[in-house]
């Protein structure tokens, strides 16, 4: 196998803790100094294809600028989701002032991860994995990584494999991509790796003290230890004719599949709810040319969870697109022949409608459970290590868990963020006590619109922008006290990957220092704060 070694830079061009993409033949490599030593690896992430570059570079740690999956700049080891594969490092050489990077002639640009498998001679074990969304898949994956070469079973209800979630109510819906970009593995991965993957088989019974999963057919499975991450359930309206055809919910691969199907004979589209799912399935539909509305009982879409001006600014951008809102009523009947033919609001005003989609949250799926009292929600209430009891773990939209940053027991429905449990609480079924400690982040995409959020905020004080809405261009921080407990951001990607890192590490500057925050290089950079912040 041929090599490749070329010039990439003068030494002069990077200072202590900065990067810069540079291409050696035909592969782009991310160049960092670190410390006084310069380091190379593939200069794109692995989850999309980010130019990690544009992101934020603390310590030995990348942060990926859109999606904040995160990589070890001396191995190229991924540390954070939603990547899954490592990155490949190269040789870097200084003669002079030159800067030489060395890559294989056909180097990957990216890299799987070694994992063992199975030998029962070597561990008897059964560990089962209930669920197989983000938090099933990193769990498993996690638990294969840290060498676990027992017996481990995923279990799903669903058809599926994993898959990538967050492209059912966006890029899938759209019409924008194929069956071929939703799983987030190949079959054959499961294979090599020894994880089996129950697919249509459902939990009817999970009995925690005898360690024992009861299936729908009467079938029995016994475990050594239970990661529990069977995800949601999402709530259906319960009003008259909410049973005909064309009301759908939006959860998997086979509802967005039904979805566009019935899109192709619809003119008129309702979406009911204005949180996320809902917002995210009205820009898609929208944009497969249907004409939309969207039911809320909300004053404001979105307001629980950005306020009132990032509400209306969602709101405005989807009526500059032509999205239609009746806010503050709600549904209280549906009528048809079959299909349904009109949506009857609180007031009686009726709506024309071809299809609907009710996006009004989820509840924890957990009727299954035995031995464990569940929370109010449904929920599953966890210890710092996303335990729930002896041998017994949860993860993702199911668990209660204490938020370290404010000690609170909070519950958070966000994608990366059980992909991030899945990982912790397979490591600590393994006895490696790891509390979880890792900062929610989440992203929505809305026709042009590409918001980032970090951190938590239930409440605040009040919401200091930074930048301006009308341009599109800014970072809302979320105060309590004397502290940002959340910050959410338009087209300031660098600047919010280093805001996660920041709360990670505990080390978030005062408001008005984040106000001049920049990142440059991978760097960040406080300017000199004027007298008047004093």
């Amino acid at each position: 196998m041929g090599q490749i070694r070329e010039v990439v830079a003068q030494t002069s061009d990077l200072e202590k803790g900065q990067m810069q993409q540079v291409s050696v033949g035909k592969t782009q490599v991310l160049l960092a100094k670190i410390g006084d030593e310069y380091r190379a690896m593939g200069a794109n992430c692995t989850h999309y294809g980010a130019p990690l570059a544009k992101g934020y570079l603390s310590n030995n740690r990348v942060v990926c600028p859109w999606h904040h999956a995160c990589y070890n700049v001396l191995t190229g080891e991924g540390q954070e989701p939603p990547g899954l594969n490592d990155l490949p490092s190269f040789v870097v050489e200084v003669e002079g002032q030159d800067i030489i990077v060395t890559v294989p002639e056909d180097a990957p640009s990216e890299t799987e991860p070694t994992l063992a498998s199975y030998d029962p001679q070597h561990d008897n074990r059964v560990f089962v994995i209930l669920g197989a969304g983000a938090a099933g898949l990193h769990g498993a994956e996690t638990l294969r990584k840290e060498g676990f070469r027992g017996r481990l079973v995923m279990i799903t209800a669903a058809d599926d494999f994993p898959l990538d979630r967050t492209k059912l109510s966006k890029k899938y819906l759209q019409g924008k991509a194929g069956e071929n970009a939703l799983p987030l593995r190949d079959r054959d991965f499961y294979d090599r790796y020894d994880i089996e993957v129950l697919t249509d088989t459902r939990a009817k019974k999970v009995n925690t003290e005898k360690q024992q999963i009861t299936f729908a057919d009467n079938t029995t499975l016994d475990y050594d230890r239970i990661l529990l991450a069977t995800g949601g359930k999402a709530r259906r309206l319960n009003v008259p004719g909410a049973d005909l055809e064309n009301i759908f919910t939006l959860r998997n691969h086979q509802d967005s599949d039904r979805i566009l199907e019935a899109a192709e004979n619809a003119e008129n589209a309702l979406v009911i709810g204005s949180s996320f799912i809902g917002l995210e399935t009205a820009a898609s539909l929208r944009q497969q040319g249907l004409n939309v509305a969207v039911i809320s009982p909300s004053e404001v879409p979105l307001e629980k969870i950005l306020g009132t001006e990032l509400g209306e600014f969602f709101r405005e951008k989807h009526e500059e697109n032509g999205v239609c809102f009746q806010l503050e009523t709600k549904v209280k009947a549906f009528q048809g022949q079959g299909k349904v033919e009109k949506a009857i609001l609180q007031d009686d005003t009726p709506i024309n409608v071809d299809l609907v989609v009710v996006g009004i949250g989820v509840d924890p799926a957990t009727d299954y459970l035995e031995g464990i009292e569940t929370n109010e929600d449904k929920s599953i209430s966890t210890n710092a290590y996303l335990q729930a009891a002896d041998k017994v773990f949860a993860a993702g939209d199911i668990a209660k868990f204490p938020y370290w940053q404010t000690g609170e027991p909070i519950r958070i429905e966000h994608w990366r963020l059980a992909a991030q449990q899945g990982r912790i609480a397979a490591r600590n079924m393994l006895n490696q006590a790891i509390p979880f400690r890792s900062v929610p982040f989440f992203w929505t995409g809305q026709f042009d619109l590409k918001l980032r959020y970090v951190g938590h905020a239930e409440q605040w004080d009040e919401i200091i922008f930074d930048g301006d809405l009308d341009s599109g261009e800014f970072i809302a921080y979320y105060r309590q006290g004397d502290r940002v407990l959340a910050a959410a951001g338009c087209n300031r990607d660098a600047e919010m990957a280093a805001i996660e890192e920041m709360m990670r590490l505990g080390d978030m500057p005062k408001i008005d220092e984040l106000k001049e925050m920049k990142v440059k290089n991978g760097q960040l950079i406080k300017a000199q704060l004027a007298q008047t912040h004093n």
